[in-house]
């Protein structure tokens, strides 16, 4: 895939059908989204956010502050012992266009738009068990630390992992 500069964009419901094919493709390291798991997470989401290059959506992310009616155990992990957080629910990037920065720009624009609105941490689960190495150099080199670890009803070990929101970075 030609490789072109990102536009990043709120999601809408016309972006359900390519936001559903990203995730299946990852669905191992997420969890299934059809029709009606994406017009419920999209409407508990406060961030919701695609990027597209070249008029084709290449990634997306999904994300949740504190306070929402989200039945999911790893959001209440965080709901239990934060306050004043917003929760990654899943963040994918297409593999044509991975090691581009499409999800260091995402979470720039989370960590943004947390600062704007007074919200102190970003926070999620990456697995550790099946391992899921990538992410969690991503999320490292991104400030992330391990707070804490929970094992699944489905066999999975994650690491529960918080930044803290931040300035802006004087670099360039």
């Amino acid at each position: 895939m030609e490789h072109s500069v990102p536009v990043i964009r709120q999601m809408t419901a016309a972006d359900a059908a390519a936001v559903i094919a990203l995730n299946q493709a990852v669905v191992e390291v997420t969890s299934a989204m059809g029709k009606a798991r994406f017009a419920e997470l999209t409407g508990l989401s406060s961030l919701k956010l695609v990027a597209e290059t070249n008029g084709e959506v290449v990634a997306f992310v999904l994300a949740m502050s504190e306070g929402q009616a989200y039945d999911n155990g790893n959001y209440q992990w965080f709901s239990a012992r934060l306050k004043n957080f917003l929760y990654i629910d899943r963040v994918v990037v297409s593999a044509a266009c991975q090691g581009f920065g499409i999800g260091r720009l995402l979470y720039s624009h989370l960590n943004t738009w947390a600062r704007q609105v007074g919200i102190l941490s970003l926070c999620g689960e990456i697995d550790i068990e099946p391992p899921n190495p990538a992410s969690l150099r991503f999320h490292e080199k991104a400030g992330f630390v391990p707070i804490g670890k929970r094992s699944l009803a489905s066999g999975k070990q994650v690491s529960m992992q918080l930044c803290v929101v931040t300035e802006p970075s004087s670099k360039s």
